[in-house]
């Protein structure tokens, strides 16, 4: 579908791609993945042809239509968010005004004799006929869903987007592409603005509703659910993987492996060599055999070891000093913003030497109660931080504290002490600060790469208690590994707020759920958490948000205790197995039908097609089905799962 034939991309004479080849086929689901700077967002912007390669070619149909959604972009707020969602319906608006035009056009002309006004009717009923098969595919409710998919309240839809943060408005802009169905998807970095319902939606709908699908992620659990093919960029080259992101570094494992063998075999080969031409140089005897040797050492095409892995290095917290048993204990706490009830009667204790995790939406309170916590704003109720509790916290604004006038490795050598001195280049490469770039001023590094270095200076303090708000966001996967290592082994007290299930998995063992107004605590890690709230459905996002509030205040029912007689269990095992062939035979049907979709969608993108009404007809009707058989198929799989919780 796309054809990338020997890309090459110079930044001021330093290569960052070199003779590049691959193709994008239709339904590939790609993970582009890489160390930072390694060329994956430009990779996205030249296939986007948003940038221009210094040679080669993106050979593209001139039909294809590309989506592309970038880490950072120019937002409007001129709309409401339903306003500027219904963008990606732009055609359907704008024939909707072409229509009211003619209509008012008709109205103003008296000449109705005339063969110019008989053509005007014909093109209103034409028009009309043509909207109304459009609007058939009903894409309001499409709409809705989506925003909602991605966290939106329906009473969200109507208020101005000003309102909303740069992440929500993100957000909009990421529903903006899923509703255009584009042929191709290229989404760079899509999860650092969502929480994990949103993300768990937004998998979902990639892998059964999207055509095809590039991504830049350091969220290893989003791409593993969401691809089946991974490309990795590395020293300029790409390396082609047609698996997941899971099976990839296995393999990635295995040729690095092979590579750092055939290095070693070669480098062992030239230091050979070049022995024999220093011990022979002279010798008049050896001349021709010189020569020769010689001659083999120019045509050795040196092989490249990709770069270093630094996933090795060792990083430790400083021992944490010793706090009493409970570093925080909150009870009734209460945070009001006028008559807006961010959450109430949050009560829970956390011991020393916990590892906890506080999710839920965006805007639910995780953030507030961490500055509940830290004293930054007044709240109702008592906090209690415990004796001696030595607090180490990062947020986003961290890095607005660090002091623009030191060096990267300034900034860290004042913090560390003792034997991690030694170690503070390997550190700074570990998060990306190596080489040149550890010399950098403080004040004209990203706002990314801030947010890096202050959590560089958080590691090196010698705290009980760490506080983590959102500290994966500017991470690649490698960095964020040497950061989980470093937490799971310090021996103090940790909460960390996170949408990262990967980066939470096997770290925390209690998680604390924010939600309709309350803090709820589940024991157990991320993914017990998940299974007992069956998250990964997402159904409670398809309910009005009013229900959701209201089930959310109701005591959680617990599975019946009571024995199930042998012909009531014979009765649901019978519904089980009549579900679940249903459920198959509708997910056979919705791709028979997604792909007589894509036949009429083919066609209609061709000049006859175009012109052929009875093509709007067939292709509304089969929108039309379905929807209607997802809709079934989402309702039977509900029913399904709820049996087989209860068997």
């Amino acid at each position: 579908m796309i054809s990338i034939e020997k890309l090459s991309v110079e930044f001021g004479g330093n290569p960052l791609f070199d003779d590049i080849t691959y193709v994008i086929n239709k339904r590939d689901r790609i993970a582009l993945v890489g160390k930072n700077g390694a060329g994956k967002s430009t990779m996205l912007k030249i296939i986007a042809g948003l940038q221009m390669p210094t040679s080669g070619v993106v050979n593209r149909p001139r039909d294809l239509t590309i989506g592309y959604l970038p880490q950072q972009m120019q937002l409007n707020d001129v709309r409401t968010v339903r306003q500027e969602a219904e963008l990606a319906f732009a055609h359907i608006i704008e024939m909707k005004k072409r229509i009211e035009r003619m209509n008012e056009e008709l109205a103003a002309r008296t000449d109705y004799d005339s063969d110019d006004y008989q053509e005007l009717i014909e093109r209103v009923s034409a028009a009309n006929e043509q909207y109304m098969l459009m609007e058939s595919a009903n894409y309001q409710a499409e709409l809705e869903r989506t925003l909602m998919g991605l966290g939106f309240l329906r009473s969200d839809f109507e208020r101005p987007t000003s309102e909303f943060s740069g992440g929500w408005r993100m957000r909009i802009e990421l529903a903006k592409l899923l509703l255009q169905r584009p042929d191709v998807l290229l989404l760079d970095e899509p999860t650092n603005h969502l929480d994990i319902e949103s993300i768990q939606w937004l998998e979902t709908f990639l892998a059964t509703r999207a055509n095809t699908v590039v991504l830049v992620s350091h969220d290893r659990a989003f791409i593993d659910n969401v691809t089946n093919r991974t490309i990795e960029i590395s020293l300029g080259h790409i390396y082609d993987y047609q698996v997941n992101y899971s099976k990839y570094v296995e393999l990635r494992r295995e040729r690095l492996e092979q590579q750092q063998r055939a290095y070693e075999n070669q480098q062992k080969q030239i230091q050979d060599t070049e022995a024999f031409i220093e011990r022979f140089r002279y010798k008049a005897t050896k001349a021709v055999q010189v020569q020769s040797r010689i001659k083999q050492l120019e045509k050795i095409e040196r092989i490249e070891v990709d770069e270093i892995d630094t996933s090795h290095i060792n990083l430790r917290f400083p021992p944490a000093p010793r706090s009493g048993d409970y570093p925080i204990i909150a009870d009734d706490v209460t945070k009001r913003y006028g008559d807006h009830t961010v959450f109430e009667h949050a009560t829970f204790t956390i011991k020393r030497g916990e590892k906890v995790a506080f999710v839920g939406k965006n805007g639910e309170g995780k953030s507030t109660l961490v500055k509940c916590i830290m004293g930054e704003i007044p709240f109702d109720g008592t906090l209690k931080i415990g004796h001696n509790v030595k607090i180490g916290y990062f947020a986003q604004n961290q890095a607005s504290l660090l002091d623009g006038s030191l060096t990267v490795f300034d900034t860290i050598d004042r913090v560390a002490v003792g034997d991690i001195r030694t170690k503070i280049r390997d550190i700074l490469g570990a998060f990306m600060f190596g080489g040149e770039a550890s010399e950098k001023k403080v004040s004209v590094l990203s706002g990314g790469e801030k947010t890096r270095l202050a959590m560089i200076r958080l590691l090196l303090e010698p705290v009980n208690l760490l506080i983590l708000d959102e500290p994966t966001n500017h991470l690649d996967m490698v960095t964020k590994d040497i950061l989980k290592s470093a937490i799971a082994d310090f021996n103090g007290t940790v909460v960390v707020v996170s949408h990262d299930r990967e980066f939470l998995d096997g770290l925390v063992s209690k998680v604390y759920e924010f939600g309709g107004g309350r803090v709820r605590e589940h024991l157990g890690g991320i993914y017990d958490f998940l299974e007992k709230k069956k998250i990964d459905s997402l159904r409670e996002l398809e309910k009005p948000a009013v229900d959701r509030k209201a089930s959310d205040k109701q005591p959680s029912v617990e599975k019946t205790t009571s024995k199930v007689s042998y012909e009531e269990r014979k009765e649901q095992a019978r519904r089980i197995k009549k579900l679940e062939r249903s459920v198959a035979d509708r997910e056979k049907e919705i791709e028979h039908i997604e792909y007589a979709v894509d036949v009429v969608e083919r066609k209609l993108g061709t000049p006859e097609g175009a012109a052929d009404v009875t093509l709007y007809e067939e292709h509304a009707r089969l929108k039309k089905s379905l929807d209607e058989a997802m809709t079934l198929w989402e309702k039977e799989s509900e029913e399904l799962e709820m049996l087989k919780n209860q068997s």
